[in-house]
């Protein structure tokens, strides 16, 4: 993968609204013409100080260092005409409109850095998902998929929910999971499970053997020293699923994460385990003995729904959760992509904008 070494969007802030360069040199001049007619008792001269303070708004240094330059020399212009640069007057005005230029020319100089230093960040963060949180395919064989990600914190753009698809030999594999606490806090743990369901899935053991690799992968890191805090306190609750290629199943593994939805004919399933496993990561290490998956009916034309806690447990302004279920029912949408798109759209409008916790939701579509 090709990655930029510059990002995009660092230059001159207007250099794609050029109708606006000619607005701090329009006011220059209007000033300058309106001060010339009024004569020596009334004074606009002051008022050239609008012009760099309104090229720093929408244009960038030089644009800003320009006006003001235009300004002061407007001012001595007007000075001679009027009365003369000389006088005590005067001289003030072009000093005191020097020096305010000369104030936002260096105000704007900071605000510049400071821009693009933030632009690098959320850049190198949006760089980052895409390496941690691959974008899942679009299809994988008979399976259509699209997915949402959601993160808590506001500037940033992963968290600790967390989504994977492995095709393997056999058929398709789904993770999908929530990192104890929320944000940036929680990226290192999924980037570990990760890492380690990519590395497994595609020698394709049995998956009780993967969801042990897994939870082991967690366990061993929790009760590694750190020296941090909530040291030997991490899990992960997740929902580990095969969708075998020739069969019209899937199987499914679930460490104590919300059920999924299945779609049928204008009806929504949860599949629900009847004993389902720990999270991952709590209790000692495990192996594939300790997981039993549990197989359910998976037909050409139904829809999977795989969604974190953090879509469920969503609050409006009075305290009521997100009907997930109730909404995806009364929709009847099945295709994956305009599924997606409905639940984001309904679960922001429910929570007012923003979400208290990372918020994930895969939508699988098996074609007939």
């Amino acid at each position: 993968m090709r990655l930029q070494l510059r990002p995009p969007g660092l230059g001159q802030p207007w250099r794609h609204r050029p109708a606006l360069l000619a607005v701090p040199f329009g006011l220059v001049v209007a000033i300058t013409v309106l001060d010339l007619l009024t004569g020596e008792n009334i004074q606009l001269g002051p008022l050239l100080v609008v012009a760099p303070a309104l090229a720093a708004m929408i244009g960038g240094v030089r644009l800003t260092a320009l006006a003001g330059a235009l300004a002061v020399g407007a001012q001595i212009t007007l000075s001679a005409l009027l009365g003369g640069v000389t006088t005590a007057n005067h001289q003030a005005q072009i000093v005191a409109l020097f020096l305010v230029a000369l104030f936002v020319v260096a105000f704007r100089a900071v605000h510049e850095r400071h821009e693009q230093a933030l632009h690098k960040a959320r850049w190198v963060a949006d760089v980052a998902q895409k390496v941690l949180l691959r974008p899942l395919p679009d299809r994988i064989g008979a399976l259509r998929i699209a997915s949402v990600y959601v993160a808590a914190e506001a500037e940033a753009q992963i968290g600790g929910d967390l989504y994977a698809v492995a095709p393997g030999r056999y058929g398709t594999r789904f993770l999908i999971g929530d990192v104890r606490g929320k944000g940036l806090s929680a990226v290192g743990d999924a980037a570990l499970l990760l890492g380690a369901f990519r590395a497994a899935a595609h020698r394709n053991p049995p998956l009780p053997r993967l969801v042990a690799h897994l939870h082991n992968a967690v366990h061993w890191d929790t009760v590694e020293p750190t020296g941090a805090p909530d040291y030997g306190e991490g899990f992960v609750t997740a929902a580990i699923l095969e969708v075998p290629a020739d069969e019209q199943l899937l199987r499914l593994i679930s460490c104590g994460h919300p059920p999924p939805l299945l779609l049928r004919d204008g009806k929504v399933t949860f599949l629900t385990v009847g004993d389902p496993a720990l999270p991952l990561g709590v209790g000692g290490e495990r192996s594939e003995e300790d997981y039993a998956p549990e197989p359910f009916s998976y037909r050409g034309g139904d829809v999977l729904l795989l969604y974190t806690d953090g879509v469920v447990e969503a609050r409006d302004s009075h305290g009521a959760f997100y009907d997930l279920a109730g909404n995806v029912a009364a929709w009847h949408e099945t295709e994956p992509e305009r599924l997606v798109r409905l639940i984001h759209e309904s679960l922001l409008a429910h929570a007012g904008g923003s979400l208290g916790d990372d918020a994930a939701f895969v939508a699988v579509e098996r074609l007939a």
